[in-house]
């Protein structure tokens, strides 16, 4: 396979050669990707502490973020680390049926056991996955019925549903157009068709264009698409042609993602399934390379993420939290939002396989193996598999980091009313004094920004030095 390397150094390089930055080249080099998960700080903690917890801030919250999470997929991405099922053969839509059933099942669980829930407004709902754009249309219909009559949604509530851009149909894409949806999100990836295909996506990149028009014709008012960077014969061109595709059809968001294979379960920056991704697998990532393929280089993968960026910025996209891209006016993205705004941070509850549940003083994941996820709602329990909690000085630090991930400035006076202490005081006079004597951040009385290296590396600023 012939490859171009590209002559052209990113512009955050300079500060990744630094010695004094060393752990943080140390940190991207090993890969891990992240500043949107935070995890808890205490062990030992009890799920019915978490649920406690939880029910204790939704006596006087603000809006809250509602997932729910459909695992099933027809198949899987050889990156995907998620908790997914597959669900391919003839007996697909009783599979399907099951997990809608499970879901729902589950959600009257929590709301037996955290009441709160039924009342607490709901900012943003969302339906992910997997792919639950695989459901049948009776079955989309029945989950959505439930939460909307069962949760607190509101005239405020938006509704976001996620799939597969090949299984959204003109059928299903009325249904949800009918049952209240106004936003799409559609892990398309790339726009190259090569790129797609050693991904092990099974649809093309005509498909994802096709998935956008129609969706923006059948008066979505949000239609969002994940991109990737850094993934298996991809290079700067091809993302460059890539935020061709972009602008060209106007896509309303962006969420871009580096290709991220250091388990999720070593690093936390998200919930891992119980298998491995394929390209996760050592033997397998090397006779890639044996057979002709090639994996981009550090400085490829940052420049991928400079040409989305700049290109984004550009157009007239607000990037809000970190690689988060809506067209201007319209963002952010509200559920993050609702979850990192410095003034904000309120609780999200994630029903399904796997989901990520959290509140200011600690989070739950729910079970990963589906196994002991049907039999714990089957015998009525809610299905969590582990929580943790946040010790005093974790939870000032975690509402830090969250900031920090939107790009926003870091407000002194709010820091201050909400936690009693000064960002100008130890210990984040040195934590923020070191950063800008690197120039990663400014400082002044008003708070703390992030430079253009800083916004580039705040995952890593986050991960090892706050």
């Amino acid at each position: 396979m012939n490859r171009v390397l590209t002559n052209s150094e990113p512009r955050v390089w300079a500060a990744l050669q630094d010695p004094a930055n060393a752990h943080l080249l140390d940190y991207v080099t090993e890969d891990p990707f992240g500043a949107h998960v935070f995890p808890g700080n205490v062990e030992g903690y009890g799920v019915d502490d978490f649920l406690d917890d939880l029910t204790d801030q939704l006596v006087g919250t603000a809006p809250i973020h509602l997932w729910s999470y459909i695992p099933t997929c027809a198949y899987k991405c050889r990156f995907c680390q998620y908790p997914v099922v597959l669900v391919k053969g003839g007996r697909n839509e009783q599979k399907l049926t099951q997990w809608v059933d499970w879901n729902i099942r589950e959600a009257e669980l929590w709301l037996q056991r955290v009441p709160e829930l039924a009342t607490a407004p709901v900012g943003e709902f969302n339906v992910f996955g997997g792919t639950p754009s695989l459901l049948p249309e009776k079955d989309i219909r029945r989950l959505l019925d439930f939460y909307r009559e069962n949760f607190g949604f509101t005239d405020d509530t938006t509704i976001r549903f996620e799939g597969d851009p090949s299984t959204f149909t003109p059928a299903k894409l009325e249904t949800l157009r009918e049952l209240g949806c106004t936003k799409l999100s559609s892990g398309v990836q790339s726009f190259d068709d090569d790129v797609l295909r050693e991904c092990g996506r099974e649809h093309s990149a005509q498909m994802c264009v096709d998935f956008v028009r129609n969706a923006q014709a059948a008066g979505f008012e949000w239609v969002s698409i994940d991109l990737m960077y850094g993934l298996l014969d991809q290079t700067v061109d091809s993302v460059k042609r890539d935020l061709d595709v972009v602008l060209e059809n106007e896509i309303t968001a962006v969420v871009c993602t580096k290709l991220h294979l250091k388990s999720y379960a070593e690093t936390r920056t998200g919930v891992a399934g119980e298998q491995p991704a394929p390209w996760q697998l050592p033997q397998y990532r090397e006779k890639l390379v044996k057979d002709g393929h090639f994996w981009p280089t550090l400085q490829e993968q940052y420049r991928m993420r400079e040409v989305l960026t700049d290109g984004l910025r550009a157009a007239g996209y607000t990037e809000h939290p970190t690689m988060y891209f809506a067209r201007d006016g319209l963002g952010p993205e509200k559920w993050k939002s609702i979850m990192v705004d410095q003034d904000k941070q309120e609780a999200e509850v994630a029903i399904g396989l796997g989901g990520s549940s959290s509140c200011r003083a600690s989070e739950a994941i729910t079970d990963v193996n589906w196994k002991n996820y049907a039999q714990a709602v089957d015998e009525g329990r809610v299905p969590l598999g582990s929580a943790t909690g946040f010790d005093a000085a974790a939870q000032e630090a975690r509402a830090v980091k969250m900031a920090l991930s939107t790009l926003q400035p870091l407000r002194a006076d709010l820091h201050s009313a909400l936690y009693g202490s000064s960002l100008h005081e130890s210990p984040w006079r040195e934590k923020f004094g070191s950063l800008a004597e690197r120039g990663l951040v400014s400082v002044d009385a008003g708070g703390v920004t992030l430079t253009e290296d800083g916004e580039v590396l705040v995952e890593a600023i986050i991960n090892t030095e706050l």
